[in-house]
């Protein structure tokens, strides 16, 4: 055999990066909490502010009204999304690649405590321009869109192609 398998394990090495975003984001969130209250707000900049909020729902307040049924649903959704990228993750891939599913491992892991434990997700980073307002976000949310932008961007790579011994290809 000419080259030895990667042990599946080793794939696994990348989930450093996912409990250090849900670190990070328990410990924000964890500040803010003790920080603000809700409707307070600390002015980083003219249009960046720290705010303490809570959402329901999903990404942009989604179902955020419903009942309470959902608070579930995306807990669901989350463990199981979960469970297919570190799936992934052990089938390996580039290092873009593996930090992207990590990262947002990290950041589905960090919002689901939420879920879990006080029954929305907080957020507390609010960008907005005059009367404009981008919904409020946390560093799970933040670690979503950077393991999902990686992501993109590693698809998009230009592939090395494998010559097969038996077609020459």
């Amino acid at each position: 055999m000419s080259g030895a398998a990667i042990p599946a394990s080793r794939g696994l090495r990348w989930l450093w990066i996912s409990l250090l975003v849900v670190l990070l984001d328990q410990a924000a969130k964890h500040w803010i909490l003790v920080t603000l209250r809700p409707g307070g707000e600390i002015v980083l900049a003219p249009f960046a502010s720290l705010v303490l909020a809570f959402n329901t729902g999903a990404a942009f307040s989604f179902l955020a009204g419903a009942a309470g049924w959902q608070r579930w649903l995306f807990a669901a959704i989350a463990a199981v999304a979960c469970v297919v990228m570190a799936w992934l993750l052990r089938r390996g891939g580039s290092a873009l690649y593996r930090a992207g599913l990590a990262l947002i491992i990290g950041g589905a892991l960090g919002n689901l405590y939420d879920r879990l434990t006080v029954g929305q997700v907080i957020d507390f980073m609010l960008l907005h321009y005059g009367h404009w307002y981008y919904p409020a976000f946390n560093v799970a949310d933040s670690a979503i869109t950077l393991g999902a932008a990686a992501i993109i961007v590693d698809s998009l790579r230009p592939r090395s192609r494998v010559k097969h011994a038996d077609t020459g290809n």
